[in-house]
């Protein structure tokens, strides 16, 4: 009788319960005109907006190619002329010579800037002629004369957590360069721990916690001082945080190659021990980073340490939450892991890299940012949207429908920040595209922002439910995942690592280098991310129809070929930065031969007072150059 009670019991709530709390109540969508679709179609379309790019900046580098081309022209005409002279006769020669007295005596008329006058240099300022090298892509550029008289203790703390980085970019990516070949040689190895299940976890949380994280950490070491016109707080904290999070991603690397890991959770395969001690070091950084600004030398807190804190102080959050006992299995588990997952992305790496933007893109033009207010206004729309986001990787799951529905709506909602945020950016960039041609810091900027646009808005196009039916566990989402985390935020880093390292140390690295670093990464990145997306979109449409599934094994081999091309790309792109890294670094005991001073002490040394204009009030900023 009890148990009957409880089951009509049971049906009386269930009738209560609103309709959408069910796992799926519509049929799953037709594909029928799957071209058509506004996620496909925007998918495109943004794809589109990165090849602009990329002939933007191609076209720039051919504009200052065939200007060299018309310089070296020039040229061999004057060699021609000296070559005749050694032939012609005394008279001739005399011919001249009275040509050049009388253009010694040649009076101004104003209109010599646009004669036929040969150019030259009467003043001696000329310091260097070359015909060599002449490469149109990876020209030399100028070097910046600035150099930052930064404390000692600073530098090396700085160099010890980029450095760090450095070398878990080029084992993290050696080991996903290596899994992608498996791809192509299936048969490539029989060992254990060099097998897909347990390389992939070292693979993605090397790259993660190991090379962003410790880069993002150490870039944001110079600018809380820089933006605080202060001293560290301690670097004794820095140093035990660093220790700490290396011997976290170490011991988790090992860990996971002998199979020991944390379950089926992505991006938290480290075991709870090994992520505690990462948990610590986010806590000892943000509590220096916190006191750093607490005893600022300035009223304001600038808009970057709005985003450096909010990702410190969220990400502490989110890694406790992820690792909670009551949800590591069932639904909650699934619900959690979406959570954990993307507020990783998000929360963390997303936030506190566009806070970086915000103080080493201002600083490497020499130009304040355009506007403060769309900055807080993407900070604080990022903070709404970006928490309630991550159930979108499981919709047509068992998890109620509404809740999936509020994912997609928040990742709709996303556009917000994220078109306030490219605004910014693009505008601060505006009448400084010349940089293109000087420096490639910018060119590094400039497809990291378009990457913010692109990968953003295709994430809250593939939420929709049409979208995520066909791409949802295809090779489309790690095309997706690589567009932003490599597209977005390592082109940042080394935009800033660029921007900022070199006035450090005093040594510029040869740009060449820092030319063929950019354009193996960027085309290895777009080769890669284009055949996934193709092969990942036909790979869903076959299981839609229904095919066998080794069908779309075998329609994937093209597409697996192209990923390890575009992956190779991207590794030696790697091996290139790490040169420069090092070639950088070597000037850390060399005495800058020109600097600005830095005193902690005072008011207004260091500090550059730039007015803002927004919409209806004038905003007094300290941006630090």
């Amino acid at each position: 009788m009890k148990l009957l009670k409880k089951y009509f019991t049971w049906l009386f709530l269930m009738a209560l319960v609103p309709h959408v709390a069910s796992a799926q109540p519509t049929p799953n969508p037709d594909i029928s005109n799957w071209m058509t679709s506004p996620g496909i179609i925007g998918a495109i379309v943004l794809i589109a907006i990165v090849l602009v790019i990329a002939i933007f900046i191609l076209t720039v580098k051919a504009s200052g190619y065939f200007s060299h081309l018309q310089k070296k022209n020039e040229l061999g005409k004057n060699n021609d002329f000296s070559e005749r002279l050694l032939e012609m006769d005394k008279e001739e020669i005399e011919t001249i010579l009275q040509k050049r007295q009388a253009a010694l005596s040649y009076q101004l008329s104003g209109s010599e800037l646009g004669s036929d006058l040969a150019a030259e240099d009467p003043r001696g300022m000329i310091t260097q002629v070359t015909h060599e090298p002449n490469n149109p892509l990876v020209d030399e550029k100028k070097k910046s004369p600035v150099k930052y008289d930064t404390p000692v203790q600073l530098k090396k703390i700085i160099t010890w957590y980029i450095g760090s980085s450095v070398f878990w970019l080029v084992f993290g990516t050696l080991v996903g360069q290596y899994l992608g070949m498996k791809f192509v040689w299936p048969e490539m190895d029989t060992i254990s721990w060099l097998s897909f299940g347990r390389l992939r976890p070292v693979h993605t949380n090397a790259v993660f916690w190991g090379w962003a994280s410790m880069s993002m950490i150490g870039l944001g070491l110079f600018v809380i001082t820089r933006t605080s016109n202060n001293t560290l707080y301690s670097y004794t904290l820095a140093r035990w945080a660093w220790w700490l999070m290396n011997g976290s991603v170490a011991i988790g690397t090992l860990l996971l190659m002998s199979g020991i890991n944390n379950g089926g959770g992505e991006y938290r395969e480290y075991i709870w021990p090994v992520a505690l001690l990462f948990a610590i070091g986010m806590i000892l950084t943000f509590y220096n980073f916190y006191q750093t600004v607490a005893t600022r030398k300035i009223e304001e807190i600038y808009v970057t340490n709005w985003y450096l804190l909010g990702g410190l102080g969220w990400t502490i959050i989110l890694v406790i939450i992820g690792y909670l006992p009551m949800y590591q299995d069932g639904l909650g588990e699934t619900v959690i892991q979406g959570y954990y997952m993307h507020q990783g992305v998000g929360m963390w790496f997303m936030t506190f890299t566009l806070g970086l933007i915000y103080y080493y893109l201002p600083a490497a033009l020499n130009k304040p940012i355009y506007s403060y207010s769309l900055g807080v206004l993407a900070f604080w729309t990022q903070m709404l949207f970006y928490t309630l986001i991550g159930t979108h990787h499981f919709v047509f799951s068992p998890l109620p429908w509404w809740l999936q529905t509020v994912a997609i709506v928040f990742s709709a909602g996303m556009l917000i920040p994220v078109v306030a945020g490219t605004t910014n950016f693009l505008m601060t960039m505006r009448g400084s595209w010349s940089e293109i041609s000087k420096s490639y810091v910018l060119p590094f900027f400039l497809v990291g922002v378009i990457f913010y646009f692109v990968g953003s808005a295709q994430g809250s196009l593939q939420a929709f439910r049409f979208t995520n039916f066909i791409w949802h566990f295809t090779d489309f989402n790690v095309a997706h995942s690589h567009m932003t985390m490599y597209g977005i935020i390592s082109f940042i880093l080394w935009a800033c690592i660029y921007a900022v390292y070199p006035k450090i140390t005093g040594k510029e690295p040869r740009q060449i280098f820092v030319g063929m670093h950019f354009w193996m990464a960027f085309i290895g990145l777009f080769a890669y991310m284009v055949s996934l997306m193709i092969g990942g979109s036909l790979k869903g449409l076959s299981w839609i129809e229904g095919e066998p599934f080794i069908q779309s094994v075998i329609l994937m081999q093209p597409f697996w070929l192209w990923r390890a091309i575009g992956g190779t790309l991207m590794f030696v792109s790697h091996l290139l930065f790490a040169y420069n890294f090092y070639d950088m670094s070597r000037g850390l005991e060399e005495i800058p031969k020109k600097s600005y001073p830095f005193d902690a002490n005072s008011q207004d040394s260091d500090i550059n007072r730039l007015r803002v204009k927004n919409e209806n009030e004038t905003i007094l900023i300290h941006l630090l150059c």
